[in-house]
């Protein structure tokens, strides 16, 4: 993955590791800290020990044979994440994603944080994503020209101004507003390229049947440390249906998991499944109200 995308997944992990008003009381700000340090140390640890190994390697002489040279990425890997990207550039989509959050709290113990996610895509500027997880509900809508989250629990709303694609957008959201989108990459301009770009080595694991459908087990070894695993439908669409995404180098190996259905391609959506219309009696707030803590905004 290139470093956006990493940085996106790396802050919905973050994101997933602060505490509600519910549960996980003791995960605090100063365990994220310590995740956040941990995660860029783990990835420069991984860049260094890359230079680190490939100076170390012997030079080879000439009297000796040069030894077959496996092609990294399998033809298998590439056509099917090719085939995928095609689909994924629909112009309009709708999709249901079930994930979970799995990271250590302090006490070493394995938690599990869930959310679905409904959401609806125009391309190339235009989203709308329903939240409903174990750390409350949230409403992200993007109409090309800005961008607006709604708490429904708190009944408090945050506009900003927003341009361009999907990805850049959304990164607006995550920078200002503090709410994340981790599958911003299957959005991506050319989704098959993002995960593609910074594969060290893709192969196909196998075949398994998800949700009745048969599909591809792909492999990902990433140049930043992040291991990643897709499962695509085993015919010419490869149509997604289940992502992983492990950090290796991390205490407890944490990950993400997402699970699709629901892929529908319906064409026109129309304009007001991505406008943000304030229902009555909400609040509107400052952005830098929204990108509080989910304790501060319930003040």
């Amino acid at each position: 993955m290139n470093m956006e995308v990493c940085n996106g997944l790396r802050r919905a992990f973050l994101k997933a590791r602060r505490p509600s008003v519910a549960t996980s009381p003791s995960v605090d700000g100063a365990s994220v800290r310590r995740v956040t340090a941990m995660l860029r140390n783990a990835l420069q640890t991984t860049a260094l020990s890359m230079i680190v190994g490939f100076a170390t390697l012997p030079a080879a002489r000439a009297d000796e044979p040069t030894p077959p040279v496996k092609k990294a990425v399998s033809d298998e890997a590439a056509t099917a994440v090719a085939q995928m990207g095609k689909t994924l550039l629909a112009s309009d989509l709708t999709i249901t994603a079930r994930t979970i959050s799995i990271y250590l709290d302090q006490s070493g113990q394995p938690l599990h944080i869930f959310h679905t996610m409904k959401i609806t895509v125009r391309r190339p500027d235009r989203i709308a994503v329903e939240f409903n997880g174990d750390d409350g509900k949230h409403d992200l809508f993007y109409d090309g020209k800005a961008a607006s989250v709604f708490f429904p629990d708190s009944k408090n709303y945050a506009t900003i101004p927003a341009s361009g694609d999907i990805p850049s957008a959304l990164n607006e959201v995550a920078t200002k507003l503090d709410v994340d989108f981790p599958l911003s990459v299957l959005f991506a301009a050319s989704p098959d390229k993002v995960l593609l770009s910074d594969a060290m080595a893709a192969w196909q694991v196998g075949t398994a049947t998800v949700d009745g459908v048969e599909c591809r087990h792909l492999f990902f070894s990433q140049k930043s440390g992040i291991d990643l695993e897709l499962w695509v439908e085993k015919n010419g669409a490869a149509t997604p249906h289940r992502l992983v995404v492990t950090y290796p180098l991390l205490q407890g190996q944490p990950s993400f998991v997402a699970e699709f259905t629901g892929w529908q391609t319906k064409s026109p959506l129309s304009d007001s499944e991505f406008t943000f219309e304030p229902p009555a009696g909400v609040k509107k707030i400052e952005p830098t109200a929204a990108a509080a803590p989910e304790t501060e905004r319930a003040k």
